[in-house]
């Protein structure tokens, strides 16, 4: 996709949008033609062509824009403005209704293509749901009418309520439900596409020329998927229903006469009880964990309860914090974890995302002795050296005088910002390397030491470090750093600080990380007698 889209905007699961982005919708004068736009950005031209598609799709992306209030912190709402700009619009210029302007048109259509977003992104937004709706035990149906309430059973309290409402159409809900199909992930299409058809179901007999689907096609998947998962008797009952609004079609004519001849052969087929099981694509041994420390953050003891986990303020014996030590809060003590408030201002985490901002790209993860892409984390990431800016210089100033480490490359790694849009996560990992073959030991500098990591930004739900086997999880806390050793005193991993980045609920999450490694702290970090130190 375009970097044309600005800085900021990181469609799919990675979607944030300010108003900078996206000025206000305005109606073009009656005399615009698309041939002489000029357009300037993909909003520009679709107000330039908005007196040739029907006005109807004009204000449904007006409206989602207007809504987003600066930012598209709500997942509906981005989605759904993905949606509207990839496949929807692709219809409008395509449709029978668009004949008449086919040609302008067109031609407002490819003056912007390049920087609208495209199907990867698109079908990138609907797994984002999908993940929210699992690990944050989210119920499709709330989902579907704007709200964020918890599925049934779940006796969890909501973690999200937007200032306004943005529901799902059925065609919404059918793209959702079709990725999943397209997946054969069968336990996310049915309950995406049980909606669909109920939706479509209430606007029967109206069309609108952006969908992609109608009440026949989720029918058809809907059953297709119910058959799949072993429900023969409900993929025959929709099947019949699809006849009564489509008799002619021969497909689901034959499919019927299978499924009748499958009930026949088998009786307990249908009254069998088919149990639909969530894919564990990742294959997640600690999912259950994780899950439960992102929903609830986990079980944190407070200060009465330990008296050792308290709050200070720290000067670490440096001289560059005795005008102004840090506000340390532990967290932890085994492994050791601790946040210290206020650890940079808002004016430098503004420059650092500024910086990074054009140099993002996908995240990758460390596998055997290549680094690749993975659905077990989802961001886009920059790495920053200290000679970009003056602000970085500082910063590793002061992470210097708050772990008492030399960062001094190549004892650490360059400054990594992250940032995490829709559903945005990173599952259970470590930051050190459990394999001598890791990349991370081509910096000839050995294993990662030490981790320092500074949220850069704030988000309105969900977002949270968990620590799986130390079961507890750090909301995010705007312009902090949290800390924690990786290793143990004798150079062995710490297999507690498996930790994870719990998927963004709502909201923009920036964070910046400092990973130290092992070379070069032997004077600063010295073996102790306890192997669990």
């Amino acid at each position: 996709m375009s970097q044309a889209l600005g800085t900021m905007l990181w469609l799919s699961p990675l979607l944030t949008l300010t108003a900078e982005e996206f000025p206000q919708l305005r109606a073009p004068p009656p005399a615009a033609q698309p041939a002489a736009m000029g357009c300037a950005g993909w909003f520009q031209c679709l107000g330039g062509i908005a007196l040739l598609v029907p006005s109807r799709f004009y204000n449904k992306v007006q409206d989602l824009h207007q809504g987003t209030g600066g930012s598209a912190a709500n997942p509906l709402l981005a989605y759904s403005l993905i949606k509207r700009l990839q496949s929807d619009w692709l219809n409008v210029v395509h449709s029978l209704e668009a004949s008449e302007n086919t040609q302008a048109l067109k031609y407002g259509y490819t003056q912007v293509e390049k920087d609208l977003p495209d199907f990867e992104d698109l079908e990138g937004a609907a797994r984002a749901l999908m993940r929210l709706q699992d690990v944050y035990a989210l119920s499709v149906k709330g989902l579907a009418k704007g709200v964020f309430q918890r599925a049934s059973g779940t006796h969890l309290p909501d973690l999200y309520s937007p200032g306004q409402l943005f529901p799902l159409s059925a065609d919404d809900c059918f793209l959702v439900g079709k990725v999943a199909y397209d997946m054969a992930d069968y336990y996310h299409s049915i309950a995406w596409l049980e909606e669909a058809v109920s939706l479509f179901r209430v606007s029967y007999g109206e069309w609108n020329t952006e969908d992609e689907g109608s009440l026949e096609d989720a029918l058809d998947h809907l059953a297709f998927s119910y058959f799949k998962a072993g429900n023969v008797s409900h993929a025959l009952s929709l099947s019949r229903e699809f006849l009564h609004y489509d008799p002619s079609n021969k497909r689901i004519a034959r499919n019927v006469l299978k499924y009748e001849r499958l009930l026949v052969e088998s009786p307990e087929r249908a009254k069998a009880e088919v149990g639909l099981q969530r894919p564990n694509v990742t294959h997640l041994q600690t999912r259950d964990l994780y899950e439960e420390l992102c929903q609830t953050l986990g079980s944190q003891p407070t200060q009465y309860q330990i008296p050792a986990l308290h709050c200070s303020y720290e000067t670490n014996d440096s001289p560059y914090l005795i005008l102004q030590p840090v506000k340390r809060e532990l967290i932890r003590l085994q492994p050791y974890v601790a946040l210290y408030h206020d650890f940079i201002s808002d004016l430098e985490a503004e420059k650092i995302k500024g910086l990074a901002a054009p140099w993002l790209q996908r995240s990758v993860v460390a596998s055997e002795e290549k680094q690749q892409k993975a659905e077990y984390r989802i961001s886009k990431s920059a790495w920053l050296k200290d000679t970009v800016d003056p602000v970085i210089v500082s910063l590793d100033q002061r992470i210097t005088a708050l772990t008492g480490l030399n960062i001094r490359p190549p004892y650490a790694e360059h400054l990594q910002v992250v940032n995490y849009g829709i559903g945005g996560h990173y599952e259970p990992h470590f930051d050190h390397a459990t394999s001598r073959k890791s990349p991370l030991y081509r910096m000839k500098s050995g294993n990662r030491l030490a981790t320092v990591m500074i949220y850069l930004s704030s988000v309105d739900a969900g977002g949270s470090t968990a620590f799986i086997y130390a079961n507890l999880s750090v909301p995010v806390v705007k312009n902090a750093a949290l800390f924690w050793w990786n290793l143990h005193r004798n150079g062995a991993g710490n297999g507690d600080t498996l930790h994870a980045g719990c998927p963004v609920l709502a909201g923009d999450k920036w964070v910046a990380n400092k990973w130290i490694h092992e070379h070069g702290q032997e004077f600063r970090r010295q073996c102790g007698p306890d192997p669990d130190d």
